[in-house]
């Protein structure tokens, strides 16, 4: 979609949600330059020297260090002994260098951060009350991080979101009328459109047709698997570089973003993927007040932008 086409209304793939994709307004004049960065005001509580052995939860050690380290959430906002709010929450802290980000990762450091991830999803679901578990990463200040230090969270509850539910649900009703899963399609779909960001055997990346912000870009297991217990070898290693191709780029950008793993342990016929979020588009009035999302950035043109990459390891 070229920079001065018209606006156009796009749908959501599955979900009741609509976008308004209006390449014009990017040019709008704008007198606000908001930071994404967040500077460090106190001592970095996951910095190792800071970590008490007590709180650890797993790890995943280099050289008889710890590399990768699982901690309990010392602030909470549910847990395993109240029942009114009943869940769990941990902290994965991706590397041991106060002044690293994700992005400036290895591909076989990050992808032992996506196997910490399944780790901690396979031990979470051995809990039987446990039905959602929420893989996460707040990176920026506009994408709500109150610390630096590269980390990203695991947040299990017993209930179900209702966004997560709906798009379950609907999911459901595609695969009793199409005989196939709504993904599984959605990838044959995608990649062959300009809003392919990346493929290889094992993995596919693109821009989302009905894209809420700026660069957003999902990333799939072409395998149809349903949490990411279930990645091999090879789909580790697949997924570990596009998300350094997407991540490398977005802080080229010097952007916020947000990135999720939904996975819902009673949902055999879930389709595994995680969504990346970028922050730089604000959420205003029409936003709020109808619901109603305007994307001046067209996914097309991002995953342009993600395509021309120079990569990296």
């Amino acid at each position: 979609m070229p920079k001065n086409q018209s606006s156009e209304l796009r749908k959501a793939y599955l979900l009741n949600k609509y976008v308004l994709i209006t390449p014009r307004r990017a040019s709008r004049p704008k007198d606000i330059r908001e930071q994404t960065i967040i500077k460090r005001t106190g001592d970095c509580p996951f910095c190792p020297k800071n970590i008490d052995p007590k709180n650890i939860v797993d790890e995943i050690k280099k050289d008889g260090k710890w590399q990768i380290v699982s901690i309990k959430n010392i602030f909470p906002a549910v847990s395993l002994d109240n029942d009114k709010a009943y869940g769990t929450q941990e902290v994965i802290i991706e590397d041991r260098d106060h002044i690293k980000e994700m992005a400036d990762l290895n591909e076989t450091e990050i992808e032992n951060v996506l196997r910490m991830y399944a780790r901690r999803t396979l031990a979470l679901s051995a809990n039987k009350k446990l039905n959602y578990i929420l893989c996460f990463k707040n990176q920026g200040s506009k994408a709500g991080a109150s610390i630096v230090h590269a980390h990203s969270q695991i947040f299990a509850t017993n209930i179900l979101p209702p966004d997560i539910r709906d798009e379950s649900m609907l999911a459901k009703a595609y695969r009793v009328e199409h005989k196939s899963c709504p993904y599984c399609d959605l990838i044959k779909k995608e990649l062959k459109q300009t809003r392919k960001i990346f493929e290889d055997k094992f993995i596919a990346a693109f821009a989302p047709y009905a894209s809420e912000y700026h660069y957003e870009a999902w990333i799939f297991t072409k395998r149809h698997l349903d949490n990411i217990t279930k990645l091999n070898d090879s789909e580790f290693q697949s997924f570990a570089k596009c998300l350094k191709i997407i991540l490398t780029k977005l802080q080229a950008l010097d952007l916020s973003f947000n990135f999720f793993l939904h996975q819902i342990i009673s949902d055999h016929n879930q389709h595994f993927y995680l969504k990346i979020q970028p922050r730089d588009s604000v959420w205003a009035g029409i936003e709020l007040g109808s619901g109603l999302v305007i994307n001046s950035m067209a996914p097309e043109e991002a995953a342009e932008y993600y395509r021309t990459i120079n990569h990296k390891s």
